[in-house]
């Protein structure tokens, strides 16, 4: 469910369905088709949000069980979740100018495309990238471009797509071992992000 500051409009349903809602992201104003689960489910809705947080679970896209409770002390565990932002694009260039244009001034050594047709490439140590991979689809980096972080910590590594439509900027972020099946992942992000149009 997404959930944020401001009047409500409401959805009601016997069973999960596909809710539409207009929503501005500092006055970009982005359709957000959401599956909602349960007899009640509540919408928040305000002219302008500067930025909207939203968790989906892997694979059905669907939004979390309410009625799961995280306890104190539990381990947050992000295996099966993916996170999205939608926030007001800024001056910096859009993904896929920063790919061609910034990226290639911090990567460390030519790309490797393995056997399972990604491209990826280490960024050199000391630069605002450090600790990071770039991972591209060669054949369509604007849909699957990723900056991903390596195994450092107990922290599990993650991946970050970004896409600029119209002036919102969407930030997905998922676990680096869906990479494994990342052809199902960029499908996954596609159908998502599919839902968020901006309105003219």
């Amino acid at each position: 469910m997404l959930t944020v500051a401001g009047s409500s409009a409401n959805c009601a349903a016997r069973r999960p369905f596909r809710c539409l809602a207009a929503v501005r992201v500092k006055g970009v104003a982005v359709a957000l088709a959401l599956l909602v689960s349960g007899l009640n489910a509540s919408i928040a809705l305000r002219q302008t949000h500067p930025r909207i947080d939203m968790t989906f679970v892997w694979p059905s896209l669907t939004p979390p069980d309410p009625s799961i409770k995280p306890q104190p002390g539990d381990t947050p565990d992000v295996t099966d979740r993916l996170f999205v932002t939608i926030a007001a694009g800024d001056s910096t260039l859009p993904p896929l100018e920063r790919f061609k244009v910034i990226y290639p001034r911090y990567l460390d050594a030519a790309p490797l495309v393995g056997t399972d047709g990604l491209s990826t490439q280490l960024f050199r140590d000391g630069t605002a990238y450090q600790g990071e991979d770039l991972i591209h689809d060669p054949s369509r980096p604007e849909q699957f471009l990723l900056r991903c972080t390596r195994i450092t910590s107990l922290t599990p590594p993650m991946c970050l797509h970004e896409r600029r439509i119209g002036g919102a900027d969407i930030t997905v972020r998922f676990p680096r071992d869906w990479l494994l099946d990342w052809r199902t992942v960029s499908e996954g992000i596609e159908r998502l992000i599919a839902g968020f149009k901006p309105q003219v």
